[in-house]
């Protein structure tokens, strides 16, 4: 049905909204049903660069799943990387980083932190708290290689001085010294 609109949409005048909804629509369908080639193959048959930014941007914005997520912030950073302004380039990258950082988690453990996959510096503390130790460090190393070729709302030093406070927190224990009675 998608096919057939867009096809009506060559022939006839549509307007520009309703275009918009409509490949936004069929592009949310695609990466709902893990079609990512024909969901590429579909932005790049839309001529007019800025209805394509609309669409990626407003299917993001939906909150899609992850892969969906994470293929639409990759493809808006790869893409439309000079048309963002600083604050909203800012966030789809940290959306593309917390959503690397879930799917290097167990499968199952992933939907425990996907409200967090545009905080990956809170989805690194939720862990630590949660005592996810393995986690972290994957974690951790799969941020320090995203940081070393992009800019976000953070940097290597804040994961750094995150894990120095909770290390710190991990050695702090309470104790009472017992008088000895004769």
């Amino acid at each position: 049905d998608y096919e057939l609109c867009e096809e009506w949409g060559h022939l006839y005048p549509v307007p520009r909204e309703d275009l918009i909804n409509l490949h936004r629509e069929h592009l949310l369908h695609l990466l709902e049903i893990g079609n990512m080639e024909k969901a590429l193959q579909l932005l790049q048959r839309i001529e007019d660069p800025g209805i394509c930014l609309a669409i990626s941007e407003q299917a993001l914005d939906q909150h899609p799943n992850l892969a969906a997520s994470y293929f639409l912030a990759d493809y808006l950073t790869a893409h439309f990387y000079a048309n963002l302004t600083t604050a909203r380039r800012n966030e789809i990258q940290a959306l593309y980083m917390g959503s690397k950082v879930l799917l290097t988690l167990p499968e199952l453990s992933r939907i425990n932190y996907y409200h967090l996959s545009s905080r990956p510096l809170l989805m690194l503390e939720q862990l630590l708290m949660n005592m996810k130790v393995d986690w972290v460090t994957v974690a951790v190393q799969m941020l320090h290689q995203l940081l070393a070729v992009q800019e976000v709302g953070f940097t290597v030093e804040d994961i750094d001085n995150l894990l120095s406070k909770y290390a710190g927190k991990a050695l702090n224990f309470a104790f009472a010294l017992k008088e000895k009675r004769s």
